[in-house]
């Protein structure tokens, strides 16, 4: 039993450490990132059609690439949240629009994508790694940031927050 919490002990320090290290890498990677409103009232998905952002509403924009390994993994967070909340992804220099519903079919993904083919979004936004989320309260200002992988609850608490702002 004694070897067991020793275990336990361990397994939850690391947890902490892994935590407080991938926090501290976001911050120091967004940093970088724009901090101004979101500008953006309208972008073209996927599937061809007009999406209007919607106001008085939070907003999460996260930017990934289908050949991120990072971004493959917190793509579920994010397909649970769309659920939920006002998502927009933008999958970045990922190929074709062909290529990118394959992809999307393939892991069942529903949530709504813009394809930034060229990266011309992605400058805009100042993204320099993989995943990048950004989440903006109801008046479209920046709430919070991250680079990296970021868990569906962190997420939905942030969302949670830039409602309540």
């Amino acid at each position: 039993m004694k070897r067991v919490k020793h275990y336990i002990k361990e397994l939850l320090f690391m947890v902490i450490a892994v935590t407080v290290m991938t926090n501290a890498m976001s911050i120091y990677k967004s940093r970088t990132l724009t901090k101004t409103p979101l500008t953006i009232h309208s972008v073209q998905l996927l599937n061809g059609s007009l999406y209007q952002i919607k106001s008085n509403k939070p907003i999460l924009i996260d930017f990934w690439a289908t050949w991120c390994p990072v971004c493959k993994v917190e793509a579920s967070n994010i397909a649970f949240l769309s659920k939920y909340f006002e998502v927009i992804t933008v999958v970045v220099k990922s190929g074709d629009d062909a290529k990118i519903r394959k992809f999307m079919q393939k892991h069942r993904y529903h949530f709504k994508v813009v394809n930034d083919a060229k990266g011309l979004l992605a400058s805009k936004f100042k993204i320099a790694g993989f995943p990048t989320t950004f989440i903006y309260n109801k008046e479209h200002k920046l709430a919070f940031s991250d680079v990296g992988y970021s868990s569906t609850l962190t997420l939905y608490l942030k969302m949670l927050w830039a409602e309540k702002e």
